[in-house]
């Protein structure tokens, strides 16, 4: 019987296990309370490597997103990995797709891994009720976890996150003063992002003065020709402007314009979000909020740095987001 089945059949990580044999504080009552009962059973006497692993680290930050080939999650675990690097960490990566289960999963099959932090990476791990799941807040009672762009109001749950209700709020405020009467906003999930964003573009219209329109709320996959042919089902559908939760959402709705004789700008503004290479890669180029994901990706490394060197951090950090303006806006 060794570390690796005691760890196995505790259901935790061997780090974990290391801790509870050098009577860690990081590790909560009721995790230790299983360990120890798994290695009186088993008759288990820990050896000099499973004491040495807690008086050290092995520099290892697990990351978990859901998909690694979307452009945003791509980008974030780039500038994660960069970061880590920096700091002389290594980094292992797993991706949960974004089945509940399958989220659940991979984090139980990255903390068999022996990681010192776990990252989850996209507001699809903070869900619609606003609890922390139990496989979260069970993590977080062992490890430091943080939460990039979504927010959970748990102590234990360090947050870093665009501030995407302030930003749609400004740009639907921005199309209202430029007479703009009719805006659709796309979106393409229910994720926490895109409910803060959904949000924003409600209570700037409510304080306006303009009642919502439930019609001008629509959601599509995240694919160009998708949503362009959805909105070309509701062709009759009257809109002067939209602002959409992605970039390809957006761009979609250019194709539209383009199919049913809509100018862009002149007769259409459109906004897209994330400010990834399509909005550079279409005609006209499109103007989209910078959401700055290098910023909170830097700023979680560095809490996380603090932490792990015994000096607290904050729990929630908002990022400001800007609008880059191309040629889809006339404002």
């Amino acid at each position: 019987m060794n570390i690796y089945d005691i760890a196995k059949l505790a259901g935790v990580s061997i780090a974990t296990v290391s801790r509870v044999v050098n009577d860690s504080p990081k590790v909560s009552e009721k995790t230790k309370a299983v360990v120890l009962k798994v290695m009186e059973e088993n008759n288990y006497t820990p050896n000099v490597f499973a004491r040495g692993l807690g008086l050290g680290s092995m520099k290892s930050v697990g990351i978990v997103c859901p998909d690694v080939a979307d452009a945003y999650m791509a980008k974030a675990v780039s500038y994660l990995e960069k970061n880590l690097r920096g700091y002389g960490y290594d980094c292992i990566l797993y991706c949960s797709s974004y089945d509940e289960e399958d989220k659940r999963q991979a984090v139980e099959m990255i903390l068999k891994k022996q990681i010192d932090a776990l990252i989850l990476v996209g507001s699809i791990y903070a869900n619609i009720s606003g609890k922390t799941p139990d496989y979260i807040r069970d993590i977080a009672s062992d490890i430091p976890v943080f939460l990039i762009n979504g927010y959970l109001p748990d102590p234990r749950v360090n947050c870093v996150l665009a501030d995407d209700f302030q930003a749609v709020y400004d740009i639907t405020e921005e199309l209202l003063f430029a007479e703009k009467k009719r805006i659709l906003f796309l979106s393409n999930s229910q994720s926490y992002s895109a409910r803060r964003k959904l949000q924003g573009y409600l209570d700037c219209l409510k304080a306006h003065g303009i009642e919502t329109d439930g019609d001008l709320v629509l959601y599509s996959e995240n694919s160009i020709y998708a949503t362009r042919d959805m909105l070309f089902r509701r062709r009759n559908l009257s809109f002067d402007s939209v602002i959409a939760t992605e970039d390809g959402l957006a761009i979609g709705a250019m194709k539209y314009a383009a199919v049913i004789g809509m100018r862009v700008p002149e007769e259409i503004n459109v906004i897209g979000y994330n400010n990834s290479e399509l909005a550079i890669g279409c005609s006209p180029e499109l103007s989209s909020v910078d959401s700055r994901v290098e910023v909170l990706c830097k700023m979680a490394i560095d809490s996380l740095m603090s932490l792990l060197g015994g000096n607290p951090a904050p729990q929630k950090q908002l990022v400001k987001c800007h609008l880059v303006k191309r040629l889809t806006t006339d404002f």
